[in-house]
């Protein structure tokens, strides 16, 4: 957040990075439950508004209080398990409604870290939901660029048909497109593989 690099700090390739991660309010056990995908653990941790989950804080948050607080927590959630590459649990949030328009600090969607980690499956779920392709974040990166900046062709040339098939059509967000029928024939564009090979 303080937009220091991993080259700043002498982190190297390989290396394991310690996090303190807040320990107050259940959000250990949720960033776990989110790194794990583990989808028994993420339904109980306060990720909606009909949630029993409780911690000394949030017992007493009421109305819209309670309502940022449930979204803040499924939005990190939603975060992780994309940047994990967790699909179930990608899928189960967006089911339960979870923003995915919601950003990091720095102005990072699901689907900027999805395509920053190639996690293709996270960010067919992501697009499929209405996650829009041209969303900038704070250094003005979207993410066609950050696919290209991090090497990920096949998810830039996937992005950028998305894009221009989009505008050719006049539709402002990917969702609007027949996104089924789009993919498949993307998909059989790359061959006759079995559609369970395929990156999608």
């Amino acid at each position: 957040i303080d937009d220091g690099t991993l080259k700043f700090h002498d982190v190297v390739p390989g290396g394991v990075i310690s996090l303190s991660i807040w320990h107050y309010d259940g959000w250990i056990e949720l960033v776990l439950a989110a790194v794990e995908g583990d989808l028994s653990k993420l339904s109980c941790l306060g990720i909606t508004e009909d949630s029993f989950y409780r911690t000394a804080n949030s017992r007493y948050l009421e109305g819209e209080k309670w309502k940022r607080w449930t979204s803040q927590r499924a939005f990190v959630a939603l975060y992780i398990a994309s940047h994990r590459g967790h699909y179930d649990a990608v899928r189960y949030l967006l089911e339960q409604g979870t923003n995915f328009l919601d950003s990091t600090p720095l102005g990072r969607t699901p689907l900027h870290v999805a395509v920053a980690m190639g996690r293709l499956d996270c960010m067919k779920l992501l697009l499929e939901h209405g996650a829009p392709i041209q969303e900038k974040d704070a250094k003005g990166e979207t993410p066609i660029s950050i696919a290209r900046c991090v090497n990920r062709e096949l998810t830039e040339r996937r992005l950028f048909l998305l894009y221009w098939l989009a505008k050719g059509t006049g539709k402002k967000r990917i969702k609007d497109l027949i996104l089924r029928q789009v993919f498949q024939r993307m998909c059989s564009s790359l061959g006759s593989r079995k559609t369970s090979s395929l990156p999608w």
